[in-house]
């Protein structure tokens, strides 16, 4: 690597441009850019050296050194490498130099260095980069050197073992890829926990990118395409992409209205495929809401296997003789299950959603909460808006029993519980029982799951976007069904034939998982 010494470089003026020239001609760095990012360090009072290439080759090494510049210094420096960049990305990362405004906050002490940027490379930074040697020189009015001490040792950074079964992930990753290339779509997300105790399996978000590209000074067209890439390849959709769950809540709404007796498991409600709502000023015209097809009579485990929209239409705001849970239950237990808020995640940028409220929707829309507003967020439409993580954690608690954990890729992190909601087990297990006949009931949802060798449950979910003209497609699932060793989440952005698009892949993954882990684990 070829670093300019600001303070050396600045002790001549009459061979300013000579440098800047020699610079350009061998690195092919613009002597303007150069020039105005030592101002910027000047005025920022910043005299650290300048890292100007940390890839030179042999013939720039030797035309360096022949030119014989003060101010330039040459040093050998380690170089991170990703060795299976686009399946790891996600979660690892990416390492770079520290920015000026970084440097401004004593963030870093030197510029020098490479600190992470992004991912487990950001959040554990601390741990990784070490701690730097510090030498204390005394110098002269001259600024000369009269003596030198060192006062802090250097030491190298520890290793991280992660969660990540890096076989599952690099499966998983060629699974979806192949699917989403098969649609004709480039984003979606996959996140994979141990429901007993929230360590991260597999985590992906798509279009990935190669993580290998910045730690080259010279794929600056490279990191340019990443950056300006509409899909946001850097975007982790995993933690801080925000949706509308769509189906996918449907479970947690029928955990809550049984436990506030709003309904019992096997009352049925009848959908002909749509509900009418009167209204008083025009009583011809009534507000009609739909179901997706018609259901007949559905209990609580068919309106889950069948996703029935007017089942939870009528337990989340309430139809003739049955009294709704009402918006305000509905944020309580959303809360619970830790939706609008952030898992904790050791991930940067982690979201915290969105939990609407009447308050907010006057504020916003000029208008109070409707009925019809408590309907559509009853199935998870509306302006209810959360992250993939929170949504499969939020399943996982369901499939331990009752114990919401805060997700985690650091390995043998003690196990943290966010919220334990086990006194819910007698109502988390009449909703699993519509979960496993989502895959078993000829008519539910995923009923393509059903040949496989193990018990799985699950639901799916497709959530409107952008005036409804496409869907996001879901599947969240466990399994094995009586000791859950895998909860699993398969997001596909606007997604061609709905929750239809997402199943085939978790359904191959759940297989991977269970013939390689699982079945043989003895």
């Amino acid at each position: 690597s070829v670093f300019l010494d600001i303070k050396e470089f600045l002790k001549n003026k009459t061979l300013e441009q000579k440098i800047l020239e020699d610079i350009e001609n061998t690195l092919g760095i613009s002597r303007d850019d150069l020039l105005k990012t030592i101002n910027e360090r000047i005025n920022s009072n910043i005299l650290d050296p300048i890292i100007l290439s940390s890839d030179l080759n042999h013939n720039q090494i030797i035309d360096l050194n022949t030119k014989n510049i003060p101010s330039l210094k040459i040093k050998e420096v380690f170089k991170r490498f990703y060795p299976e960049g686009e399946y790891f990305s996600t979660v690892l990362g990416y390492i770079g130099y520290p920015s000026v405004s970084d440097l401004n906050q004593k963030k870093y002490l030197k510029a020098d260095f490479l600190t992470g940027k992004s991912g487990i490379e950001y959040f554990y930074d601390e741990i990784l980069v070490g701690k730097p040697g510090i030498i204390l020189n005394t110098r002269d009015a001259f600024g000369e050197i009269l003596s030198t001490t060192k006062i802090q040792k250097e030491s190298p950074g520890e290793n991280l073992n992660l969660t990540i079964d890096a076989e599952f992930q690099k499966y998983l990753y060629d699974r979806m890829k192949q699917s989403l290339e098969f649609l004709g779509r480039d984003k979606g997300a996959a996140v994979a926990l141990n429901p007993q105790n929230g360590e991260v399996l597999a985590m992906l978000s798509f279009p990935s990118y190669d993580n290998n590209i910045f730690t080259k000074s010279k794929n600056v067209e490279e990191i340019k395409k990443v950056l300006q890439n509409e899909s946001k390849p850097l975007f982790n959709r995993a933690v801080s992409g925000t949706y509308a769950p769509g189906s996918t809540i449907k479970p947690l709404v029928g955990i809550a209205a049984l436990n506030s007796r709003v309904i019992s498991p096997n009352r049925k409600i009848f959908s002909p495929g749509y509900i009418d709502i009167p209204n008083p000023y025009n009583p011809d015209k009534p507000t009609r809401f739909v179901d997706w097809r018609y259901q007949g009579e559905v209990d609580l485990y068919s309106a889950i296997a069948q996703s029935s929209n007017v089942y939870f239409y009528v337990v989340g705001g309430g139809f003739e003789d049955i009294h709704g849970l009402g918006i305000s239950r509905l944020i309580e237990w959303w809360k619970k299950f830790g939706l609008g808020q952030k898992t904790n995640i050791d991930l940067p940028a982690e979201s915290g959603g969105f939990l609407p409220n009447p308050e907010w929707h006057k504020n916003i829309f000029k208008r109070n909460w409707s009925l019809g507003d408590t309907y559509n967020v009853s199935i998870g439409q509306g302006d209810l808006k959360v992250t993939p993580i929170q949504l499969i954690n939020y399943i996982s608690a369901i499939a331990n029993g009752g114990k919401l954990y805060e997700p985690h890729l650091l390995k043998n992190k003690e196990p943290k519980i966010l919220n334990d909601l086990s006194y819910l087990n007698s109502e988390i297990n009449e909703v699993k029982i519509g979960m496993i006949e989502t895959i078993k009931s000829p008519l539910g949802t995923a009923h393509i799951m059903n040949d496989l060798s193990f018990e799985v449950a699950g639901k799916t979910g497709s959530a409107q976007i952008e005036g409804n003209k496409y869907e996001n497609a879901f599947f969240v699932g466990f399994a094995p069904v009586d000791n859950p060793e895998i909860a699993i989440l398969i997001l596909v952005e606007k997604a061609l034939q709905g929750s239809l698009n997402a199943v085939p892949i978790a359904k191959d993954a759940l297989n991977w998982y269970y013939e390689n882990r699982i079945k043989n684990k003895k």
